[in-house]
């Protein structure tokens, strides 16, 4: 066993602890920092040495539960269980061992900054328009909720959600055409939380990223199939259409209050919503921690 020191750090693992029914997880190799970076050596222990309970002390963060609820393996390994994000902070592991048979016991004493994390709850935006019957009329309204119940329906079996965020009608003026009428569509394409999920799914195609590309490819294939329709159309066009090439699409990540990206801070992985460090919060669901030199506490959601 090697106890090492700043930038190679053992993992851990968080087991069955609510944050990771939240998508938390916590890796000591992930989001260690050592909190002492004078040592830059490794210290090697004698070969075939076991860590026991009787040879090691974790001392904790302020909301650390003690040893009830963490395990250290034998191979050194830091197990939590029911880790919780006030339980971010910095760790110190004493270590009492022998080199050698013949020679006193040495002592070892390691830092850690420990913190708990969250998968971004990114989504898909859409925008797109449709040409419209004139805009105070009834039929642009039932368009708009069949159109929402369509898209609901495609992204389902998914376990996806289709929400509308803004839904405009405007007169635009076309050089050709003079004046039309134009529906201007804003929707949002997310993955629902695991616990939403009626049937629970461990496999690799039910991680919510996945789930979403799949839901992004069908919502694309229907706009394209509507032109493809329209193309083979021998009457005349409806009064409400979609106009080809105005989808749109973004990518958004959000992180949930108090978690925030911050691919400085944790290189080894850029795109985790991490608990805010003391001197910053996050209020809302943005992606980064805001300054405040008042805020003392981990995850802070407010300033003071």
């Amino acid at each position: 066993m090697e106890a090492s020191t700043p930038g190679r750090t053992r993992r851990g693992r968080a087991t069955g602890s609510p944050l990771s029914r939240a998508a938390v997880v916590l890796l000591l190799s992930a989001f260690v920092g050592l909190a002492s970076p004078s040592a830059g050596y490794f210290i090697r222990l004698p070969r075939g040495f076991r860590l026991t309970q009787d040879s090691l002390k974790i001392v904790g963060s302020s909301d650390y539960p003690g040893n009830n609820t963490t395990q250290v393996t034998s191979t050194g390994s830091l197990v939590f269980q029911n880790f919780e994000e006030s339980m971010t902070g910095v760790y110190t592991c004493f270590l009492e061992y022998k080199p050698t048979v013949d020679e006193s016991a040495a002592n070892l004493q390691l830092k850690y900054v420990i913190y708990g994390y969250r998968e971004p709850r990114f989504y898909y935006q859409f925008t797109t328009r449709y040409h419209a019957a004139p805009c105070n009329s009834i039929y642009n309204i039932s368009f708009e909720k069949k159109l929402l119940q369509i898209l609901r329906k495609l992204v389902l079996e998914l376990s996806c959600e289709v929400s509308l965020l803004k839904s405009e009608c405007h007169h635009i003026k076309m050089q050709r055409a003079g004046l039309q009428n134009e529906l201007f569509f804003t929707f949002s394409v997310s993955s629902l939380d695991t616990e939403k999920i009626p049937k629970p799914c461990i496999d690799h195609s039910c991680e919510p990223s996945r789930r979403l590309l799949k839901a992004k490819n069908l919502i694309e294939r229907f706009f394209n199939q509507q032109v493809e329709v329209l193309g083979r159309r021998v009457e005349p066009l409806p009064e409400i259409y979609y106009i080809e090439g105005t989808l749109q699409m973004v990518w958004i990540n959000r992180c949930f209050p108090g978690y925030g990206i911050n691919t400085l801070k944790h290189p080894k992985c850029p795109e985790c919503c991490v608990v805010c460090s003391p001197g910053s919060y996050n209020p809302r669901d943005g992606t980064q921690c805001l300054p405040c030199n008042s805020s003392l506490a981990y995850g802070a959601k407010a300033c003071g």
